[in-house]
């Protein structure tokens, strides 16, 4: 969610085996579905006690500690180049600044359940808008069909027979608005970031980075310091960053490389459904018999919207 561009992996040479990684893939694939899944229970915990502004600073702050760690180890270098640094800005505040604070902020007045639920929506965005703004990634009927049945789900969801009765609507557009400011930023990315002569670890680094220095600006603009700085929701926002920024990436380069992205995304899927249970088991959250109904709709639409020519 995080990641810049898609890392690159050299030839293996074929005499030599594969060097054999600490954890079995799924194994990591599991955790990063339970990490970005309970990062929306972790969201609500620190709007708690801080105010959405913080939540997200903090959270970013762990984040890039955790990368820049990594990148010492491994030696990496931050890009070079102002042009190089001005995509990445904008890819920050798309990918970062921006739908990390609507988040925050939508979890004032929407349940985190139905936060994650709108968090996967991002398929049927992303395919909404490669149709327009791809012109290589042309859409196939089932992929159409996908995305009108992934909306139908959101319709579901969000209970349009009953006239979105109790539904908070800014909290649920601000989380929606940041399931869509994910797929503008990869699209963004995509087309400036693509065959950057850096590694996907430095370009990440430095986007978070980029997007630490955005809220470090706009947090005391709109905040106060707290007057006390309650434990719980402290560790909240550091679990947020250290586990559900920084080590999630981490994790994410190591399945895309090994497995690809197409396997790697698939973790999409898994994440409205750890949020929800997550939400209703640990906060005690309400959940009404269309949420689930329409998280399922919403997940078929989204894995229909993902399918390519010939498959």
């Amino acid at each position: 969610m995080t990641t810049a561009t898609t890392p690159r992996t050299p030839a293996a040479a074929p005499d030599l085996p594969r060097p054999r990684t600490r954890l079995d893939w799924r194994l990591r694939f599991a955790a990063l579905s339970l990490i970005w899944g309970f990062s929306f229970l972790l969201i609500k915990v620190g709007t708690d006690g801080y105010a959405p502004f913080q939540v997200t600073l903090g959270r970013l702050v762990f984040g890039t500690a955790v990368l820049a760690a990594a990148m010492a180890v491994k030696r990496e270098r931050l890009p070079r180049g102002a042009r190089t640094w001005g995509h990445l800005a904008v890819a920050a505040f798309l990918l970062n600044a921006l739908p990390f604070s609507l988040f925050a902020y939508s979890e004032l007045t929407i349940p985190s359940t139905l936060a994650g639920i709108c968090n996967a929506t991002s398929p049927l965005w992303g395919m909404a808008l490669s149709m327009v703004a791809l012109s290589e990634d042309r859409p196939t009927r089932v992929r159409v069909a996908g995305l009108g049945i992934g909306f139908v789900g959101v319709l579901t969801v969000l209970g349009a027979w009953q006239g979105f009765d109790g539904l908070d609507a800014r909290g649920t557009a601000m989380a929606l608005l940041a399931s869509l400011s994910y797929p503008i930023g990869w699209i963004y990315v995509r087309r400036t970031l693509a065959g950057n002569g850096s590694s996907h670890l430095a370009l990440t680094g430095a986007q978070l980075l980029l997007a630490t220095a955005q809220l470090a600006v706009v947090t005391p603009m709109f905040t106060s310091l707290p007057t006390r700085f309650a434990l719980l929701p402290l560790l909240a926002v550091v679990a947020l960053g250290a586990l559900g920024t920084g080590l999630a990436v981490l994790i994410q380069y190591g399945l895309v490389a090994e497995v690809g992205p197409t396997t790697a995304q698939m973790v999409t899927y898994f994440i409205p459904v750890i949020a929800t249970a997550a939400g209703v088991a640990v906060l005690g959250e309400s959940l009404a018999w269309s949420t689930p109904v329409g998280a399922v709709i919403v997940l078929a639409g989204a894995a229909l919207t993902q399918m390519k020519r010939g498959t």
